[in-house]
């Protein structure tokens, strides 16, 4: 499990969600929020969508958004889905 940084409440753990990144401590990936607020969903409403996710996570991570961009999440979550795809590989294989 990694967290991005600890200012930012986002957690990549290939357990979780297949290694996309979340909210940390919930299965909730981040991208549903930026697809809810592109959406033009309300962040009130975005809460009561995903109870899980607390408002200070969302807004931590749209504090800090600048310093971890959410290209880099997704790099990150590539290379864990990869390394699934390896491991999935090897345990065919035996």
């Amino acid at each position: 499990m990694m967290t991005i940084t600890k200012d930012v409440p986002i957690t990549v753990d290939r357990e979780i969600m297949s290694g996309a990144p979340v909210f940390t401590g919930t299965r909730v990936p981040v991208s549903a929020l930026l697809e809810n607020l592109e959406a033009g969903v309300s962040l009130d409403e975005f809460l009561e969508n995903f109870p899980t996710v607390s408002r200070e996570q969302v807004i931590e991570y749209l504090k800090n958004q600048d310093e971890v961009e959410f290209e880099e999440v997704m790099k990150i979550a590539e290379r864990v889905m990869r390394e699934n795809r390896e491991l999935l590989a090897k345990l065919a294989k035996s």
